[in-house]
């Protein structure tokens, strides 16, 4: 039997398709049924991470120490984790209130080729006992040296494990066997993978994953999550029993946490949509189709050829901004014919 991390993203990548408005009432409901299953992380927060609620990628309802709050008083045995990206966290304004809120685990953030930004947060977390977790964000735009490049100056400032992210739902099956290979036969920590479903992919994928050498998986109840969702995490724990992969995760009580997020959170179950599928083809984070949309109406142009632009200019989380300078730029070009 393999032994699996399984880290819960619904609290906090599912706030992406919320619109980052959850309220402590549902807060507290999924952390209880969460921890009740045994989930062993459960994240919580804005989309964006700590820190990161703003008019530019979206106000949160309830700021980061109520939802921290709320989610520490309802977490027994789940250890609660938090998504920090350096520039939208701070350490004094942010990190130090974090663990005075009993935050057990960091997950530390940079694009995938700027972990050098990410030095002083996990190092800091370290200090303070805390669990200290690497991550690089749209891990398609780097060949895998690259990767292994920026995974090794995280482990040197003190991270204990580097997941990489298919932030656009980008990846298939030989993409994460290969990425994550590498880097699980280089490192001498662990290595995770967190998977969107833009291309259908994402259990797929984390099977995968879990081949090539990793030990983090990353899902989200019901998929919940930006663009078509994360892997489905009770999908995730029924096809790693299935395969002899142990995660601790009382598969029925999985699907109790994930039917109260059916029932009382989403408005919608995920699904890989025209412009979600879009999004992943053209390697551009999933968070953004909610403002592609809204930017393709407003300017009466293709959403699709928004994305395509968007991938073409590499364009990355952080820049929402460029959507609405793409979209009249599309505008313009039709108009000159």
């Amino acid at each position: 039997m393999r032994n699996v991390i399984i880290s819960d993203a619904t609290l906090r990548d599912g706030s992406h398709a919320l619109s980052h408005q959850l309220t402590k009432g549902q807060i507290a409901a999924y952390a209880q049924a969460a921890d009740a299953a045994g989930v062993p992380i459960v994240e919580v927060g804005h989309g964006n991470g700590l820190g990161a609620s703003s008019l530019q990628v979206g106000l949160s309802l309830l700021d980061d120490r109520e939802m921290l709050q709320t989610a520490r008083e309802n977490l027994s045995r789940s250890r609660l984790g938090i998504h920090v990206i350096p520039g939208f966290a701070t350490i004094n304004n942010d990190l130090r209130f974090a663990f005075d809120y009993g935050v057990d685990v960091v997950r530390v953030a940079s694009h995938c080729t700027e972990a050098d930004i990410t030095e002083r947060h996990i190092s800091f977390t370290r200090e303070q006992g805390k669990e200290a977790y690497g991550v690089l964000m749209m891990s398609h735009m780097a060949p895998k040296e690259v990767l292994l490049d920026e995974a090794l100056k995280m482990q040197s400032y003190g991270a204990e494990a580097v997941i990489i992210m298919d932030s656009a739902g980008a990846y298939l099956p030989t993409d994460v066997m290969d990425r994550v290979g590498h880097l699980a036969r280089s490192l001498k920590i662990p290595v995770g993978f967190h998977a969107h479903n833009n291309l259908g992919m994402a259990v797929a994928n984390s099977v995968a994953a879990v081949e090539a050498g990793a030990r983090i998986i990353d899902g989200a109840s019901r998929g919940l999550g930006a663009g078509a969702g994360n892997a489905q995490m009770e999908v995730v724990v029924a096809v790693f029993e299935r395969l002899q992969i142990k995660t601790g995760i009382d598969l029925y009580k999985a699907l109790d946490a994930a039917d109260i997020v059916e029932k009382s959170i989403m408005a919608s179950i995920p699904y890989i949509s025209s412009v979600s599928l879009v999004s992943g083809l053209s390697g551009v984070f999933s968070g953004f189709s909610k403002h592609v949309t809204l930017a393709a109406i407003e300017y009466g142009v293709d959403p699709r050829d928004i994305f395509f632009e968007l991938g073409a200019r590499k364009v990355v989380g952080g820049q929402e901004d460029k959507i609405v300078e793409v979209a009249m730029e599309l505008k313009d070009r039709r108009e000159r014919g």
